[in-house]
């Protein structure tokens, strides 16, 4: 429900207003004349939902992964439908998120630009730090230095800042009598000389095309804008490596008996073989160390025949699992395969353990799994299938420990402790009693409504909520 509010946008007559008073097209319609097929994988689709200053859907702007000309590229997409695509700060995160993907794989950008510019009201949170908006327009000029190509199409209004997006890419299209690109609009000229000049005098197509030389395309339709780019896209000489077809089984179970799987307690009582062999190619999957230190599973097997490495929580992080995990990521470091790791973490308990022997052994042994994982030179896709709690988060690829990508179940939860550790019983003969069982229930709610999926999801926490049968097309 909350993905098919979030494609329609700003809402229906937003989207009226965008397609019959301004005749353009929907963000949506922009990418299938621009794809090859179908296939696009859309990031983080839930980000700026529920936050703080308003409910801004879909961040007012749209990034993914897709095929042009059968190279993938990732896209950035303005959705003018929402507040005019103006950015807010979860906007610009989610750029810069598609910005990073980009130059991590080495893919080919395409911004498709129709904004109003930065959302002034919270300028302090969208300009002046190094996460911040500039960033983007850093991010394109180490791109090109990193020969990674960027196109741009200027599909609508393209002001301020934003102006940088499209003349610091390596080829440029403008629509005509539909892109704008201008550091100040005729708002703002009418407001500081008293003049008015129309949005065309100022920076149109056919100035930016015949005068400034801003552009390097005209366009005199969004249709021939985007054919336009396939054939941009078609001379940059950028074919990475052919994808081989290869020949693979399904898994001998229904990917779709993975929604009754789905961990909904985060003890980790459920047995994680029984997810793996409804996500590996035939229900294969060769083990590592199969009897040592269980609560960890590990192994090779291939999903949609590419061979990966599993490293899957079957329990809390042992001392023994922890050495074994430490080991397998090494071998998959060494042979260059790439790790899926499936995190349903143990939660950890809110009141002080006392330090063993055996608990700093574990501690030791998980330092070691964190550090073979934070140095491990191959890509890292994490499925949080389950919890994702405290330390063991990290140890198991978690958001700070850069996995190439991020996806959660809708039932993942994502927090330091599990607030069901909490107790509610006040110590006796406490006069503050009622003070610190209100003050613990306050704490226990807000946790509970912090460690969901779709909260972490609306902040950018991950690459998005993903429905488990979906996991091995994902």
């Amino acid at each position: 429900e909350l993905l098919e509010m979030v494609s329609k946008g700003g809402g229906e007559n937003a989207i009226l207003r965008h397609t019959q008073r301004n005749k353009k097209l929907f963000v949506r319609e922009r990418l299938k004349l621009l794809l090859d097929d179908e296939s696009f994988l859309e990031l983080s689709p839930l980000a700026g939902l529920n936050m703080p200053y308003g409910d801004v859907p879909a961040a007012g702007c749209l990034t993914g992964i897709g095929k042009i000309c059968g190279v993938w590229c990732v896209f950035t997409a303005n959705d003018a439908t929402v507040k005019g695509g103006t950015i807010y700060p979860i906007g610009v995160k989610k750029q810069l998120r598609a910005q990073e993907i980009a130059m991590q794989n080495r893919l080919l950008s395409v911004y498709l630009v129709d904004s109003g510019g930065a959302f002034l009201p919270l300028q302090s949170e969208l300009f002046p730090d190094k996460s911040h908006g500039g960033r983007i327009f850093y991010n394109e000029a180490v791109m090109s230095a990193m020969r990674i190509p960027q196109v741009a199409v200027v599909c609508g209004s393209c002001v301020a800042g934003g102006a940088y997006v499209p003349t610091m890419a390596e080829e440029a299209v403008i629509i005509d009598k539909i892109g704008t690109l201008f550091l100040a609009g005729p708002p703002l000229v009418k407001a500081a000389t008293g003049e008015y000049v129309s949005p065309e005098d100022l920076g149109g197509a056919k100035l930016h095309s015949k005068i400034s030389g801003c552009s390097d395309h005209f366009a005199s339709s969004e249709k021939e804008a985007y054919e336009c780019v396939r054939n941009v896209i078609s001379t940059l000489n950028y074919d990475p490596l052919p994808e081989e077809v290869i020949e693979h089984d399904s898994p001998l179970y229904s990917s779709d008996e993975l929604l009754g799987l789905a961990p909904q307690d985060y003890r980790c009582t459920l047995p994680v073989k029984l997810i793996l062999s409804r996500l590996m190619d035939g229900s294969r999957f060769q083990e590592f160390k199969a009897t040592y230190g269980t609560t960890l599973v590990t192994g090779f097997g291939h999903v949609e025949g590419h061979l990966v490495g599993i490293v899957a929580n079957n329990g809390e992080l042992s001392h023994d699992a922890s050495l074994k995990g430490s080991h397998f990521v090494q071998l998959c470091s060494q042979r260059s395969i790439p790790i899926v790791f499936f995190q349903n973490t143990a939660p950890h308990t809110a009141e002080p353990t006392s330090i063993s022997q055996a608990h700093s052994n574990r501690l030791k042994a998980q330092a070691s799994m964190m550090t073979a994982v934070a140095c491990a030179a191959v890509p890292k896709i994490t499925v949080v299938i389950g919890g994702c709690y405290g330390s063991e988060s990290y140890v198991m690829c978690g958001r700070s420990f850069s996995p190439n990508f991020l996806f959660l179940w809708p039932n993942a939860r994502i927090a330091l402790v599990d607030s069901r550790h909490f107790s509610t019983v006040p110590q006796a003969g406490d006069n503050d009693c009622a003070g610190d069982e209100s003050e613990l229930k306050h704490l226990k709610e807000k946790l509970e409504e912090e460690s969901s999926a779709f909260y972490s999801s609306a902040r950018l926490w991950d690459d998005g909520v993903i429905l488990p049968q979906n996991t091995r097309k994902v």
